[in-house]
Protein backbone atom coordinates (compact mmCIF):
# COMPACT_ATOMS: atom_id res chain seq x y z
CA UNK A 1 0.00 0.00 0.00
CA UNK A 2 1.57 3.29 -1.05
CA UNK A 3 1.92 6.19 1.81
CA UNK A 4 0.42 9.52 0.14
CA UNK A 5 3.05 12.19 0.95
CA UNK A 6 1.91 14.76 3.31
CA UNK A 7 1.21 18.36 1.99
CA UNK A 8 3.66 20.79 2.96
CA UNK A 9 3.04 23.19 5.81
CA UNK A 10 0.88 25.85 4.94
CA UNK A 11 3.10 28.63 6.81
CA UNK A 12 7.07 27.82 7.28
CA UNK A 13 9.67 30.28 8.36
CA UNK A 14 13.10 28.57 7.65
CA UNK A 15 16.28 30.35 9.48
CA UNK A 16 14.27 33.50 9.62
CA UNK A 17 16.33 36.55 11.05
CA UNK A 18 15.97 39.62 11.64
CA UNK A 19 18.21 42.55 13.88
CA UNK A 20 18.00 45.98 14.22
CA UNK A 21 20.76 47.83 14.96
CA UNK A 22 22.40 45.73 17.94
CA UNK A 23 19.11 43.87 18.88
CA UNK A 24 18.95 40.55 17.29
CA UNK A 25 14.71 40.31 17.50
CA UNK A 26 15.21 36.80 15.44
CA UNK A 27 18.11 34.64 15.60
CA UNK A 28 17.69 31.75 12.65
CA UNK A 29 13.91 30.83 13.85
CA UNK A 30 12.38 27.95 11.85
CA UNK A 31 8.84 27.31 12.34
CA UNK A 32 6.21 25.34 10.24
CA UNK A 33 2.13 26.01 11.17
CA UNK A 34 -0.12 23.27 9.58
CA UNK A 35 -3.57 23.37 7.80
CA UNK A 36 -5.97 22.89 10.37
CA UNK A 37 -4.47 23.26 13.75
CA UNK A 38 -4.71 26.26 15.99
CA UNK A 39 -0.48 27.17 17.11
CA UNK A 40 0.13 28.95 19.71
CA UNK A 41 3.12 31.24 19.75
CA UNK A 42 4.17 32.14 23.38
CA UNK A 43 7.13 34.08 24.97
CA UNK A 44 8.27 36.89 27.43
CA UNK A 45 7.96 40.46 25.74
CA UNK A 46 11.04 41.20 24.00
CA UNK A 47 11.00 36.84 22.95
CA UNK A 48 10.60 38.20 19.27
CA UNK A 49 6.93 37.04 18.61
CA UNK A 50 6.03 40.91 17.61
CA UNK A 51 9.10 40.77 14.81
CA UNK A 52 7.78 37.42 13.94
CA UNK A 53 4.80 38.21 13.07
CA UNK A 54 6.02 41.23 11.19
CA UNK A 55 7.67 39.31 9.03
CA UNK A 56 4.62 37.50 8.28
CA UNK A 57 2.79 40.40 7.54
CA UNK A 58 5.43 41.93 4.75
CA UNK A 59 6.10 44.83 7.29
CA UNK A 60 9.54 43.75 8.15
CA UNK A 61 11.82 41.85 5.65
CA UNK A 62 14.09 38.99 6.91
CA UNK A 63 17.88 39.79 7.27
CA UNK A 64 18.25 36.04 6.27
CA UNK A 65 16.05 33.23 5.88
CA UNK A 66 13.02 32.78 3.87
CA UNK A 67 9.18 32.03 4.34
CA UNK A 68 7.37 29.93 2.78
CA UNK A 69 3.37 29.52 2.01
CA UNK A 70 2.40 26.15 1.46
CA UNK A 71 5.59 25.05 0.25
CA UNK A 72 6.46 28.04 -2.01
CA UNK A 73 9.10 30.53 -1.01
CA UNK A 74 7.51 34.06 -0.87
CA UNK A 75 9.63 37.34 -0.60
CA UNK A 76 6.85 40.17 0.99
CA UNK A 77 7.97 43.39 0.34
CA UNK A 78 4.87 45.00 1.87
CA UNK A 79 1.45 43.86 3.68
CA UNK A 80 -0.25 43.95 0.39
CA UNK A 81 1.87 41.29 -0.68
CA UNK A 82 1.45 38.89 2.28
CA UNK A 83 -2.45 39.28 1.86
CA UNK A 84 -2.08 38.15 -1.87
CA UNK A 85 -0.33 35.05 -0.60
CA UNK A 86 -3.46 34.78 2.38
CA UNK A 87 -1.70 35.49 5.11
CA UNK A 88 -3.71 38.14 7.10
CA UNK A 89 -3.34 39.45 10.81
CA UNK A 90 -6.04 40.26 13.76
CA UNK A 91 -4.41 42.68 15.55
CA UNK A 92 -5.00 43.06 19.54
CA UNK A 93 -6.42 46.62 18.55
CA UNK A 94 -8.72 46.29 15.17
CA UNK A 95 -7.43 49.56 12.38
CA UNK A 96 -10.69 49.97 11.32
CA UNK A 97 -11.76 53.34 9.46
CA UNK A 98 -14.21 54.92 12.00
CA UNK A 99 -15.77 56.68 9.49
CA UNK A 100 -16.71 53.95 6.48
CA UNK A 101 -19.14 51.60 7.06
CA UNK A 102 -18.37 47.73 7.84
CA UNK A 103 -18.21 47.11 4.32
CA UNK A 104 -16.08 49.80 3.21
CA UNK A 105 -13.55 48.63 5.53
CA UNK A 106 -13.86 45.22 4.29
CA UNK A 107 -13.29 45.48 0.78
CA UNK A 108 -11.38 48.98 1.09
CA UNK A 109 -9.67 49.70 -2.38
CA UNK A 110 -11.19 46.59 -4.34
CA UNK A 111 -15.18 47.15 -4.44
CA UNK A 112 -16.82 45.31 -7.10
CA UNK A 113 -17.84 47.83 -9.94
CA UNK A 114 -21.17 48.10 -12.32
CA UNK A 115 -21.70 49.72 -14.71
CA UNK A 116 -20.12 53.02 -15.36
CA UNK A 117 -17.10 52.33 -13.05
CA UNK A 118 -19.63 52.83 -9.89
CA UNK A 119 -19.12 51.21 -6.74
CA UNK A 120 -21.69 47.98 -6.93
CA UNK A 121 -23.25 48.40 -2.90
CA UNK A 122 -25.64 45.92 -3.34
CA UNK A 123 -22.89 43.21 -4.25
CA UNK A 124 -20.17 44.60 -2.14
CA UNK A 125 -23.21 44.22 0.69
CA UNK A 126 -24.31 40.72 -0.03
CA UNK A 127 -20.70 39.61 0.00
CA UNK A 128 -20.37 40.70 2.89
CA UNK A 129 -23.59 38.99 4.58
CA UNK A 130 -21.87 35.48 2.66
CA UNK A 131 -18.69 36.27 4.80
CA UNK A 132 -20.63 36.74 8.47
CA UNK A 133 -23.01 33.83 7.72
CA UNK A 134 -19.61 31.77 7.64
CA UNK A 135 -18.94 32.82 10.77
CA UNK A 136 -22.19 32.76 12.21
CA UNK A 137 -22.58 36.70 13.46
CA UNK A 138 -24.63 38.87 12.39
CA UNK A 139 -23.35 42.87 11.84
CA UNK A 140 -25.29 44.94 9.22
CA UNK A 141 -22.82 46.15 6.10
CA UNK A 142 -23.67 49.36 6.01
CA UNK A 143 -23.37 50.23 9.58
CA UNK A 144 -20.58 52.97 10.57
CA UNK A 145 -17.56 51.43 12.34
CA UNK A 146 -17.56 53.71 14.67
CA UNK A 147 -19.34 52.44 17.60
CA UNK A 148 -18.39 49.10 17.30
CA UNK A 149 -17.14 47.18 20.30
CA UNK A 150 -13.77 45.93 20.25
CA UNK A 151 -14.99 42.07 19.72
CA UNK A 152 -17.45 42.83 16.58
CA UNK A 153 -14.12 44.99 14.85
CA UNK A 154 -11.73 41.94 15.68
CA UNK A 155 -14.89 40.25 13.43
CA UNK A 156 -15.04 42.86 10.55
CA UNK A 157 -11.17 42.30 10.45
CA UNK A 158 -11.58 38.07 10.35
CA UNK A 159 -14.25 38.80 7.53
CA UNK A 160 -11.81 41.41 5.39
CA UNK A 161 -9.38 38.38 5.70
CA UNK A 162 -11.78 35.70 4.40
CA UNK A 163 -12.57 37.91 1.60
CA UNK A 164 -9.02 37.88 0.74
CA UNK A 165 -9.37 33.76 0.91
CA UNK A 166 -6.49 33.84 4.19
CA UNK A 167 -5.05 30.45 4.34
CA UNK A 168 -2.87 31.59 7.33
CA UNK A 169 -4.54 33.62 10.07
CA UNK A 170 -2.49 35.38 12.37
CA UNK A 171 -4.34 36.27 15.91
CA UNK A 172 -2.08 39.27 17.71
CA UNK A 173 -3.48 39.30 21.62
CA UNK A 174 -6.82 38.39 20.42
CA UNK A 175 -8.79 38.24 23.72
CA UNK A 176 -6.72 41.31 25.97
CA UNK A 177 -9.74 43.49 25.68
CA UNK A 178 -12.89 40.96 25.18
CA UNK A 179 -15.33 39.92 27.94
CA UNK A 180 -15.86 36.16 28.66
CA UNK A 181 -18.68 35.75 26.10
CA UNK A 182 -16.94 37.63 23.37
CA UNK A 183 -13.80 35.37 24.59
CA UNK A 184 -15.81 32.27 23.58
CA UNK A 185 -17.22 33.75 20.42
CA UNK A 186 -14.00 34.07 19.10
CA UNK A 187 -13.09 30.62 20.38
CA UNK A 188 -15.59 29.24 18.42
CA UNK A 189 -14.87 30.85 15.46
CA UNK A 190 -11.41 29.97 15.27
CA UNK A 191 -12.07 25.95 15.95
CA UNK A 192 -14.55 26.94 12.97
CA UNK A 193 -11.72 28.30 10.76
CA UNK A 194 -9.74 25.29 11.93
CA UNK A 195 -11.61 22.54 10.93
CA UNK A 196 -12.13 24.13 8.02
CA UNK A 197 -8.13 24.09 7.03
CA UNK A 198 -7.03 26.95 7.67
CA UNK A 199 -3.62 27.66 9.76
CA UNK A 200 -4.21 29.77 12.23
CA UNK A 201 -1.56 31.53 14.58
CA UNK A 202 -2.56 32.29 18.54
CA UNK A 203 -0.71 34.58 20.58
CA UNK A 204 -1.62 35.18 24.09
CA UNK A 205 -0.28 35.69 27.66
CA UNK A 206 -3.35 34.25 29.13
CA UNK A 207 -2.40 30.08 29.53
CA UNK A 208 -5.54 29.03 30.28
CA UNK A 209 -6.95 30.51 26.79
CA UNK A 210 -3.91 28.60 25.35
CA UNK A 211 -4.98 25.13 26.34
CA UNK A 212 -8.21 25.45 26.11
CA UNK A 213 -7.82 26.38 22.22
CA UNK A 214 -4.45 25.62 20.81
CA UNK A 215 -3.35 22.23 19.46
CA UNK A 216 0.45 23.38 19.16
CA UNK A 217 2.69 25.56 21.60
CA UNK A 218 5.77 27.36 20.15
CA UNK A 219 8.11 28.42 22.53
CA UNK A 220 10.25 31.26 21.43
CA UNK A 221 13.15 33.13 24.02
CA UNK A 222 15.41 35.99 22.90
CA UNK A 223 14.96 35.99 19.58
CA UNK A 224 15.58 32.08 18.90
CA UNK A 225 12.90 29.38 19.11
CA UNK A 226 12.91 27.08 21.87
CA UNK A 227 10.38 24.02 21.22
CA UNK A 228 7.16 23.08 19.40
CA UNK A 229 4.88 20.52 21.52
CA UNK A 230 1.19 18.98 21.20
CA UNK A 231 -0.56 20.70 23.98
CA UNK A 232 -1.15 17.04 25.35
CA UNK A 233 2.17 17.29 25.85
CA UNK A 234 2.94 20.09 28.09
CA UNK A 235 1.96 21.33 31.03
CA UNK A 236 2.09 25.52 31.88
CA UNK A 237 4.77 24.85 34.38
CA UNK A 238 7.04 23.40 31.71
CA UNK A 239 5.98 26.14 29.18
CA UNK A 240 6.73 28.71 31.58
CA UNK A 241 10.29 27.22 32.82
CA UNK A 242 11.25 27.22 28.49
CA UNK A 243 9.50 30.96 28.32
CA UNK A 244 11.89 32.77 30.55
CA UNK A 245 14.48 30.02 31.10
CA UNK A 246 14.56 29.30 34.41
CA UNK A 247 11.49 28.32 37.10
CA UNK A 248 9.39 31.39 38.03
CA UNK A 249 9.43 29.99 42.04
CA UNK A 250 6.34 32.19 42.80
CA UNK A 251 3.96 35.14 40.67
CA UNK A 252 2.94 36.61 43.49
CA UNK A 253 6.19 37.15 46.03
CA UNK A 254 4.08 39.16 48.57
CA UNK A 255 5.91 39.36 51.72
CA UNK A 256 4.50 40.54 55.35
CA UNK A 257 5.16 44.12 55.63
CA UNK A 258 4.81 46.28 58.87
CA UNK A 259 1.68 48.59 58.85
CA UNK A 260 1.79 52.17 59.48
CA UNK A 261 -0.04 55.34 59.98
CA UNK A 262 -3.24 56.10 57.38
CA UNK A 263 -1.27 57.86 54.86
CA UNK A 264 -4.63 58.55 51.81
CA UNK A 265 -7.62 59.00 52.84
CA UNK A 266 -11.16 58.96 50.43
CA UNK A 267 -13.95 60.07 51.95
CA UNK A 268 -17.85 59.91 50.01
CA UNK A 269 -15.97 60.43 46.70
CA UNK A 270 -19.05 61.27 43.98
CA UNK A 271 -18.84 61.82 40.22
CA UNK A 272 -22.36 61.97 39.03
CA UNK A 273 -23.41 58.88 36.63
CA UNK A 274 -19.67 57.30 36.85
CA UNK A 275 -19.22 56.69 41.10
CA UNK A 276 -20.61 57.10 44.45
CA UNK A 277 -19.86 57.51 47.75
CA UNK A 278 -16.86 55.94 47.06
CA UNK A 279 -14.56 55.44 50.83
CA UNK A 280 -11.35 54.35 51.76
CA UNK A 281 -8.12 53.97 53.79
CA UNK A 282 -4.49 53.05 52.62
CA UNK A 283 -1.91 52.73 55.56
CA UNK A 284 1.58 52.82 54.67
CA UNK A 285 3.15 49.51 54.12
CA UNK A 286 0.22 48.27 52.89
CA UNK A 287 -1.31 47.10 49.26
CA UNK A 288 -5.26 47.40 48.53
CA UNK A 289 -6.66 46.09 45.63
CA UNK A 290 -9.71 48.03 44.10
CA UNK A 291 -11.25 44.44 42.28
CA UNK A 292 -14.82 44.73 40.03
CA UNK A 293 -15.90 43.79 36.72
CA UNK A 294 -14.88 46.47 33.80
CA UNK A 295 -17.09 49.13 33.69
CA UNK A 296 -17.32 49.16 37.93
CA UNK A 297 -15.56 52.79 37.92
CA UNK A 298 -12.19 51.53 39.47
CA UNK A 299 -9.91 53.40 36.80
CA UNK A 300 -12.70 56.45 37.19
CA UNK A 301 -11.91 56.71 41.13
CA UNK A 302 -8.25 56.74 40.99
CA UNK A 303 -7.81 59.26 37.69
CA UNK A 304 -10.01 61.26 40.16
CA UNK A 305 -7.64 60.94 43.55
CA UNK A 306 -5.05 62.18 40.96
CA UNK A 307 -6.76 64.72 39.48
CA UNK A 308 -6.70 63.78 35.72
CA UNK A 309 -10.48 63.88 36.17
CA UNK A 310 -12.87 66.06 38.55
CA UNK A 311 -15.64 64.64 40.91
CA UNK A 312 -18.67 66.56 42.08
CA UNK A 313 -18.32 65.86 46.10
CA UNK A 314 -16.17 64.09 48.74
CA UNK A 315 -12.65 64.70 49.59
CA UNK A 316 -8.98 63.58 49.38
CA UNK A 317 -6.07 63.62 51.99
CA UNK A 318 -2.49 62.60 51.84
CA UNK A 319 -1.05 62.47 55.08
CA UNK A 320 -3.91 64.20 56.69
CA UNK A 321 -3.50 67.44 54.21
CA UNK A 322 -6.58 67.98 52.01
CA UNK A 323 -5.55 67.18 48.32
CA UNK A 324 -7.30 69.57 45.85
CA UNK A 325 -9.43 68.26 43.00
CA UNK A 326 -8.62 68.36 39.09
CA UNK A 327 -4.65 69.38 39.80
CA UNK A 328 -2.16 66.18 39.25
CA UNK A 329 0.85 68.84 39.84
CA UNK A 330 -0.31 68.89 43.37
CA UNK A 331 -1.38 65.54 43.69
CA UNK A 332 2.52 64.90 42.77
CA UNK A 333 4.05 67.74 45.21
CA UNK A 334 2.00 65.94 47.99
CA UNK A 335 3.50 62.45 46.99
CA UNK A 336 0.88 60.46 44.56
CA UNK A 337 2.12 58.72 41.82
CA UNK A 338 -0.29 57.04 39.08
CA UNK A 339 0.85 54.63 36.51
CA UNK A 340 -2.20 54.29 34.00
CA UNK A 341 -3.87 51.33 32.51
CA UNK A 342 -3.23 52.55 29.12
CA UNK A 343 0.58 52.90 29.24
CA UNK A 344 1.41 53.56 25.41
CA UNK A 345 -1.20 56.83 25.51
CA UNK A 346 -1.09 58.24 29.17
CA UNK A 347 2.11 56.74 30.64
CA UNK A 348 4.67 57.38 28.07
CA UNK A 349 5.76 59.75 25.28
CA UNK A 350 6.44 57.15 22.35
CA UNK A 351 8.23 59.42 20.20
CA UNK A 352 11.20 60.24 23.06
CA UNK A 353 14.28 58.02 23.92
CA UNK A 354 13.72 55.39 27.14
CA UNK A 355 16.12 57.78 29.00
CA UNK A 356 14.38 60.74 28.16
CA UNK A 357 10.15 59.14 29.28
CA UNK A 358 12.72 57.95 32.58
CA UNK A 359 13.13 61.54 34.19
CA UNK A 360 10.02 63.00 32.54
CA UNK A 361 8.65 64.04 36.40
CA UNK A 362 12.27 64.55 37.39
CA UNK A 363 12.80 67.55 35.16
CA UNK A 364 12.74 71.03 37.21
CA UNK A 365 14.62 69.25 39.96
CA UNK A 366 17.17 67.88 37.02
CA UNK A 367 17.56 71.86 35.66
CA UNK A 368 19.62 74.60 36.55
CA UNK A 369 18.92 77.91 36.08
CA UNK A 370 15.75 76.63 33.42
CA UNK A 371 17.95 74.73 31.52
CA UNK A 372 18.40 70.43 31.54
CA UNK A 373 21.49 68.97 32.72
CA UNK A 374 22.37 66.30 30.25
CA UNK A 375 24.59 64.31 32.75
CA UNK A 376 22.49 65.05 35.61
CA UNK A 377 19.13 63.51 33.70
CA UNK A 378 21.72 60.23 31.93
CA UNK A 379 22.58 59.39 35.40
CA UNK A 380 19.01 59.95 36.92
CA UNK A 381 17.92 57.96 34.36
CA UNK A 382 20.82 55.06 33.85
CA UNK A 383 19.90 55.09 37.98
CA UNK A 384 16.37 53.37 37.06
CA UNK A 385 16.65 51.65 34.27
CA UNK A 386 19.43 49.34 35.98
CA UNK A 387 17.09 49.27 38.77
CA UNK A 388 14.27 47.87 36.95
CA UNK A 389 16.31 46.05 34.75
CA UNK A 390 14.95 47.65 31.89
CA UNK A 391 16.30 45.63 28.62
CA UNK A 392 17.26 48.80 26.25
CA UNK A 393 20.06 48.84 24.01
CA UNK A 394 20.99 52.33 25.16
CA UNK A 395 19.18 55.15 26.74
CA UNK A 396 19.07 57.09 23.59
CA UNK A 397 16.24 53.82 22.03
CA UNK A 398 13.02 55.28 21.08
CA UNK A 399 10.84 53.82 24.13
CA UNK A 400 8.62 52.34 20.77
CA UNK A 401 11.03 50.10 20.39
CA UNK A 402 10.86 47.94 23.59
CA UNK A 403 8.91 45.29 24.36
CA UNK A 404 5.52 46.01 26.54
CA UNK A 405 6.94 44.83 29.63
CA UNK A 406 9.53 47.11 29.28
CA UNK A 407 7.79 49.87 28.18
CA UNK A 408 5.55 49.28 31.68
CA UNK A 409 9.18 49.13 33.43
CA UNK A 410 10.17 52.66 32.73
CA UNK A 411 6.56 54.03 33.39
CA UNK A 412 7.48 52.94 36.83
CA UNK A 413 10.31 54.25 36.95
CA UNK A 414 9.32 57.56 35.58
CA UNK A 415 6.53 57.42 38.85
CA UNK A 416 9.43 56.26 41.42
CA UNK A 417 11.63 58.55 40.52
CA UNK A 418 9.34 60.88 41.94
CA UNK A 419 9.57 59.13 45.41
CA UNK A 420 6.08 58.83 45.73
CA UNK A 421 4.06 58.04 49.45
CA UNK A 422 1.18 56.53 47.65
CA UNK A 423 1.64 54.88 44.13
CA UNK A 424 -1.57 54.00 42.20
CA UNK A 425 -1.11 51.36 39.35
CA UNK A 426 -3.87 50.68 37.08
CA UNK A 427 -3.63 47.37 35.67
CA UNK A 428 0.24 46.81 36.29
CA UNK A 429 0.95 43.90 34.17
CA UNK A 430 -1.85 43.96 31.44
CA UNK A 431 -0.20 42.62 28.64
CA UNK A 432 3.32 41.37 29.64
CA UNK A 433 4.90 38.06 30.01
CA UNK A 434 5.02 35.89 32.86
CA UNK A 435 7.80 36.64 33.91
CA UNK A 436 8.38 39.97 34.18
CA UNK A 437 4.61 40.15 35.74
CA UNK A 438 6.48 38.05 38.71
CA UNK A 439 9.68 41.38 38.35
CA UNK A 440 6.79 43.72 38.49
CA UNK A 441 4.95 41.82 41.69
CA UNK A 442 8.29 41.70 43.31
CA UNK A 443 8.99 45.01 43.24
CA UNK A 444 5.65 46.28 44.41
CA UNK A 445 5.71 43.94 47.41
CA UNK A 446 9.43 45.46 48.13
CA UNK A 447 7.89 49.37 47.59
CA UNK A 448 5.50 48.26 50.01
CA UNK A 449 8.26 47.00 52.57
CA UNK A 450 10.23 50.15 52.01
CA UNK A 451 6.82 52.09 53.31
CA UNK A 452 5.16 53.44 50.18
CA UNK A 453 1.19 52.86 50.60
CA UNK A 454 0.00 50.86 47.03
CA UNK A 455 -3.19 51.37 45.17
CA UNK A 456 -3.39 48.29 42.75
CA UNK A 457 -6.25 48.65 39.96
CA UNK A 458 -6.47 44.57 38.53
CA UNK A 459 -8.81 43.24 36.39
CA UNK A 460 -6.55 39.77 37.11
CA UNK A 461 -8.15 37.66 39.90
CA UNK A 462 -5.35 35.73 40.79
CA UNK A 463 -3.11 38.72 41.21
CA UNK A 464 -5.59 40.47 43.36
CA UNK A 465 -5.84 37.57 46.04
CA UNK A 466 -1.83 36.90 45.47
CA UNK A 467 -0.68 40.84 46.15
CA UNK A 468 -3.25 42.31 48.22
CA UNK A 469 -3.48 43.41 51.65
CA UNK A 470 -6.88 43.86 51.28
CA UNK A 471 -9.66 44.25 48.67
CA UNK A 472 -12.08 46.53 47.78
CA UNK A 473 -14.32 45.38 45.85
CA UNK A 474 -16.32 47.68 43.15
CA UNK A 475 -19.71 47.25 41.70
CA UNK A 476 -21.74 49.65 39.40
CA UNK A 477 -19.53 52.88 41.00
CA UNK A 478 -19.77 52.26 44.23
CA UNK A 479 -17.66 49.62 46.87
CA UNK A 480 -19.92 46.63 47.72
CA UNK A 481 -17.15 44.50 49.78
CA UNK A 482 -14.19 45.35 51.96
CA UNK A 483 -12.30 41.96 52.66
CA UNK A 484 -9.34 41.33 54.50
CA UNK A 485 -6.74 39.29 52.73
CA UNK A 486 -8.21 36.07 54.72
CA UNK A 487 -11.42 36.50 53.68
CA UNK A 488 -10.64 37.08 49.83
CA UNK A 489 -11.45 34.39 47.60
CA UNK A 490 -12.46 34.23 43.84
CA UNK A 491 -15.90 33.40 44.91
CA UNK A 492 -16.24 36.06 47.55
CA UNK A 493 -14.78 38.77 45.30
CA UNK A 494 -16.85 37.62 42.46
CA UNK A 495 -20.51 37.41 44.40
CA UNK A 496 -19.52 41.17 45.61
CA UNK A 497 -18.68 42.20 42.20
CA UNK A 498 -22.21 40.62 40.44
CA UNK A 499 -24.00 42.00 43.50
CA UNK A 500 -26.34 44.83 43.23
CA UNK A 501 -24.12 48.21 44.68
CA UNK A 502 -25.11 49.03 48.08
CA UNK A 503 -23.15 51.37 50.82
CA UNK A 504 -20.03 49.74 53.19
CA UNK A 505 -19.28 51.54 55.41
CA UNK A 506 -15.25 52.19 55.47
Amino acid sequence: MTAHPQPPPLLSLVGVTKSFGTVHALQGVSLDVCAGEVHALCGENGAGKSTLVKAVAGVHRPDAGHIEVAGTPVYFSAPADAQRAGVAVIHQEPTLFPDLSVAENIFMGRQPLARGRRIDRAAMHAECDRLFARLSVRIAPDRPARGLSIADQQLVEIAKALSFDARVLVMDEPTAALSGTEVDRLFAIARSLRDRGTAVVFISHRFDEVFALCDRITVMRDGRHISTDPVSDLSMDAVVRRMVGRDVDTLFPKEDTEKGRTVLEVEVLTRAGVFSDVGFRVRVGEIVALAGLVGAGRSEVVRALFGVDRYDSGTVRIAGSLLPPGRPAAAMAAGVALVPEDRRNQGLVMELSTGRNATLTRRWALSRFGLLRRRAEEQAARFWIERLQVKAGSLTEPVATLSGGNQQKVVLAKWLATEPRVLIVDEPTRGIDVGTKAEVHRLLSRLAGQGIAVVMVSSELPEVLGMADRVLVMSEGRITAELSREEATEESVMHAATTRAMEVSG
